[in-house]
């Protein structure tokens, strides 16, 4: 089923359309760096991504609405034995022996409300490191952004920056964007992608794209800011993220927002949020993808936080840094990982997800629950 269904593949997630109008995204356990899919696997990555995104899809959720329906395997399995019966399959052994190695999947699934993605990358960066480092060394400014003279590499930032880029096709790379560029790339890109129906995503010059800029903006700032008070409550460090939005698809008239009804809820951490105010013509904008995980996201650990350097992170600079010294010209294919790298990435990955959700990977592995 899940080959009939395949839409197609990014980096690190598959994505799958169901016959309800759904979106299925399976997160494999695939690594890239430097834009480049490596040759290894690191075991249980894709559940670290999935576990991780699915708690933070619940905390922001006040903040926007986002693309998560659910994560049962049964409501996928209900979805795919309805089409079995109307094709004619109605055995019991002959149903699962269709819907195949469903098992597999468990902790790696998201059904997901379908949108139309925004040609950009929403990034927010609160900490001078990568390649805003190397550019505030050149020019003393960050995507264009000017900074105080002074600052050391890892150095906190006076308050949060917005840094847009464009979103790469598989195998290029993204490129910075200025505000005024982002807005102008929007323009240029509508509606986003070829094959959209006409009407499909509501547009007028009522509609200002320039106002859907302001909206991903402000929402990126809050998303960035909530979070990284999350984490640092939990000792570590959000030094950068990046998010994605997209406009949720017409005709759909499911509820938004994810629905985590395995675990139970508890109040949510740091002060009260209430909605971004803004044009209620933009109101189908919502968070997609994933959401502040170690692949999307630059974590340290608190404790050892010294700026003036590189931090210990828990995300893949650790594999960045190894590929870094290696005679590699940042082009596919990319070299093999050794055994203690990859078994390093992984650890650094759960300790991510335990640090920042405050639950048991080894539950999330044996029931598919964030918990204890």
């Amino acid at each position: 089923m899940l080959a009939e269904a395949f839409l197609r593949s990014g980096k690190v997630r598959d994505l799958f359309t169901l016959p309800n109008r759904r979106m299925l995204l399976v997160a494999s356990d695939r690594i890239s760096a430097f834009d480049v899919i490596l040759p290894n696997l690191v075991p249980d990555k894709g559940r670290i991504l999935t576990g991780l995104s699915r708690f933070w899809f619940r905390e922001t959720s006040g903040i926007v609405p986002n693309h998560l329906l659910d994560t049962d395997l049964a409501v996928l399995a209900d979805v795919w034995s309805a089409e079995f019966e109307r094709a004619g399959v109605s055995e019991r052994t002959e149903v699962r022996e269709a819907l195949g190695s469903i098992d597999d999947l468990r902790g790696r699934i998201m059904i997901c409300r379908p949108a139309h993605v925004l040609p950009i990358e929403a990034v927010v960066r609160g900490y001078l490191a990568g390649s805003g480092w190397k550019e505030y060394r050149e020019r003393g400014s960050v995507c264009g952004i000017r900074l105080p003279l002074g600052l050391r590499e890892s150095d906190r930032l006076p308050e949060p920056i917005f840094t847009p880029a464009t979103k790469a096709d598989a195998g290029a790379h993204d490129e910075n964007l200025g505000y005024d560029e982002m807005v102008a790339h929007l323009e240029s890109s509508w509606p986003f992608h070829a094959g959209i129906p006409a009407g499909a995503v509501r547009h007028s010059p009522g509609r200002s794209l320039g106002v859907l800029a302001e909206s991903v903006r402000e929402i990126s700032l809050r998303l960035y800011g909530y979070a990284a008070a999350v984490a640092e409550r939990r000792g570590v460090i959000l030094a950068d993220t990046k998010f994605e939005f997209g406009l949720a698809t017409g005709g759909d008239d499911q509820p938004l927002g994810p629905l985590e009804e395995r675990v139970p809820q508890r109040r949510q951490m740091g002060a009260p949020m209430e909605p971004v105010a803004g044009d209620g013509s933009w109101s189908d904008l919502m968070l997609i993808d994933e959401a502040l995980t170690p692949d999307s996201s630059r974590y340290w650990d608190a404790a050892t936080y010294s700026p003036g350097g590189p931090q210990a992170s828990f995300d893949k600079q650790f594999v960045r840094d190894w590929l870094e010294r290696q005679p590699w010209d940042k082009t596919a294919p990319g070299p093999e990982l050794p055994p203690d790298v990859v078994a390093g990435t992984r650890q650094r990955y759960v300790d991510a997800y335990e640090r920042i959700t405050g639950a048991s990977f080894d539950r999330y592995l044996a029931d598919d629950v964030i918990a204890p």
